[in-house]
């Protein structure tokens, strides 16, 4: 077919003639049906790819689908979620699915106002991390529309899917390893939130420490910090926290971006790591294996979550109704940060 101006668009009736098929059995292979040949999926394929066609989002949203997905994330800072991206984008590679991202700085009106932006835009679906909307708020957007949450632990009888670590096994691992190397005085170090919400993955980490340390019988030693997610924020409850005449000897914190600030703090104040003081992290980012950190942390694979996170939704978009809970057992990845205590005199 001869080339078309550069302001015109290549439509599905291009493709057909360009691959000498019908425009039904063009928009067969754009929908995936059922009963459609390898071979006529590879001729149209071909001319897609040569035409340069791509598919009008706000035309398949009238006919039903626009193979869009909204992706939510708490910030932009935590490196663990580059992680779930990661395994999300890995299970949408062979699909038409887009993802569009939002960032709602755990911001609950900001996070709503993202949503109802995502859904007015006929999305098909949506994974959210951390959502902090509330649970009567969650369960009318899943009414709406298909959604998978991450890092929330519900009742249940939900509506939507989620995919999680067992977060109260994950802090267990923690203290466990931290008595084992013999340290006594451990602190969790958690998230400030607005709600006090039992679901979220800091309340459920928080109730596999106070467990842990209860077990170990150092339940006069339970410590529970709680610290915005800001790198400011961080830093002044860590320095808070070991400026103490009986500062802590180890500190558990919910996310390695979270620890990654403490072992600064602690080396400008001139602590050894980790003869004075010990830090544990959970994700295990790539961040934890780098020498200047060598930190211990928890491994929950956000590739993983993102995987299946992804292919629950697609799933759940296809029509099934019934909600799935997938869990991840998490591991202990031990490094330099918690090696042993030099014993204070």
């Amino acid at each position: 077919m001869a080339p078309r101006a550069k302001s015109e668009r290549i439509t599905i009736r291009d493709v057909a003639s360009d691959a000498g098929v019908s425009v039904a059995a063009v928009s067969k292979v754009l929908r995936d049906a059922y009963g459609v040949s390898e071979a006529l999926r590879a001729k149209v394929r071909a001319s897609i790819d040569r035409l340069g066609y791509r598919p009008h989002a706000a035309a398949r949203g009238m006919r039903g689908q626009t193979y869009t997905l909204g992706f939510m994330i708490p910030d932009l800072h935590n490196p663990f979620f580059a992680d779930i991206l990661g395994g999300i984008n890995t299970a949408l590679e062979r699909t038409q699915y887009q993802l569009l991202l939002g960032v709602c700085e755990s911001e609950p009106a900001t996070e709503r106002a993202l949503l109802e932006a995502m859904i007015d835009r006929r999305m098909d679906g949506l994974i959210l991390i951390g959502s902090r909307i509330g649970a009567e708020h969650l369960a009318a957007l899943a009414d709406r529309i298909p959604t998978t949450v991450i890092a929330i632990h519900p009742k249940p009888d939900v509506n939507y899917d989620t995919v999680n670590n067992d977060d109260p096994l994950g802090a267990t691992l923690v203290v466990q390893h931290l008595v084992a190397a013999g340290y006594r005085h451990i602190a969790y170090l958690s998230q400030q939130m607005n709600i006090n919400d039992k679901a979220m993955v800091t309340r459920q980490r928080e109730v596999g420490y106070r467990a842990a340390m209860k077990e170990a019988g150092l339940a006069r030693n339970i410590q529970v910090v709680y610290a915005g997610q800001t790198r400011r924020e961080a830093q002044t409850e860590a320095r808070h926290l070991l400026e103490q005449r009986n500062r802590p000897d180890a500190i558990f914190c919910w996310t390695d971006f979270i620890a990654l600030e403490v072992l600064s703090v602690a080396r400008d104040l001139g602590l050894s790591v980790p003869g004075d003081l010990a830090v544990v992290g959970y994700d295990n980012t790539s961040y934890c294996d780098l020498a200047q950190n060598a930190l211990t942390s928890i491994d929950q694979s956000g590739q993983v979550l993102g995987l299946q996170a992804a292919r629950l939704l697609i799933e759940r978009i296809g029509g099934r109704e019934k909600s799935e809970h997938y869990m991840v057992t998490p591991r202990l990845v031990a490094r330099a940060s918690s090696a042993g205590p030099t014993r204070r005199a």
